[in-house]
């Protein structure tokens, strides 16, 4: 919001109109916000954020249901979104939130050892495609194909 730079250069000496007019802002707006620079909203949104940053302190573990449902309890109504923006724009997160990976995936550790992986004299890893002894190494190819249950 401009106006409060509108009000400093007003009080050192430059006028309203041409401040408005350099920075495209209507004069009426502004002289309506001067006598109450602060809105009922504004205040109200101030609460609500510091009964959910209480909250958040207390529990940091919660997530921003928990923490409404504690705002609730301290005595200030909200909607669940409300309470959700609030969270989200403060960066006020779960301290048990889940790590995400690209697209949300992360590959897990292999479920097997490697057999075929050898590290040659360079210490590059390569795989070498060879067994010691019969039913040491399984070579396959998976195919995922999409149903409507899911992926097969």
């Amino acid at each position: 919001m401009t106006y409060p730079l509108v009000r400093e250069l007003a009080a050192d000496g430059i006028p309203v109109a041409v401040t408005c007019r350099v920075l495209k802002v209507a004069r009426e707006p502004y002289h309506r916000w001067l006598p109450c620079p602060v809105t009922e909203a504004d205040i109200v949104a101030a609460y609500r954020a510091n009964a959910l940053f209480d909250a958040h302190r207390d529990d940091p573990e919660f997530g921003h249901r928990f923490l409404l449902d504690e705002a609730r309890e301290a005595g200030h109504a909200m909607a669940e979104r409300t309470a959700w923006k609030i969270c989200s724009q403060l960066g006020w997160w779960s301290a048990f939130g889940k790590k995400r990976g690209r697209n949300g995936k992360e590959p897990g550790p292999p479920v097997h050892d490697d057999l075929c992986t050898v590290v040659d004299k360079h210490g590059v890893t390569r795989h070498e495609f060879t067994a010691d002894g019969p039913n040491r190494l399984w070579l396959s190819d998976i195919t995922e194909y999409w149903t409507s249950e899911g992926k097969l």
